[in-house]
């Protein structure tokens, strides 16, 4: 299971992805869909049609790495927050998501974020 640290910032790429990708192909995408550099840290998540196989393309300070899933039944969740065809999401999302947990209409707690602005 991968588990990635809170703070990494994790792109999905919602289009249907042609799994004979590798670390070329997938880069590509990532080029061309994601305003953010490839090298920087970050996960890039992709589904193929049945959404029964998943792809993590990853940059591990000296080279990148793909970590893959196939489920033997069911589907993963499609994530339909977009437009453009990518979003990002948390870390809980992902390991929610690769674990078969329904994200989309999730209702979180209200936690304190020292991102988020406070209410005066």
């Amino acid at each position: 299971m991968i588990t990635p640290a809170p703070s990494t910032r994790i792109f999905v790429y919602t289009e249907p992805t042609d799994m004979r990708k590798g670390f070329c192909g997938l880069s590509g995408i990532v080029k061309e869909h994601f305003q953010v550099d490839l090298f920087d840290g970050h996960l890039f998540v992709f589904f193929n049609r049945r959404r029964d196989y998943v792809k993590i393309l990853a940059w591990d300070k000296d080279g990148l790495s793909i970590w893959s899933k196939r489920l033997e039944q069911g589907t993963f969740e499609k994530l339909t927050r977009t437009n453009d065809g990518n979003l990002e999401i948390d870390s809980a999302e992902l390991v929610m998501m690769l674990r078969g947990v329904q994200i989309e209409g999730t209702v979180r707690r209200k936690r304190y974020s020292i991102d988020a602005p406070q209410a005066a």
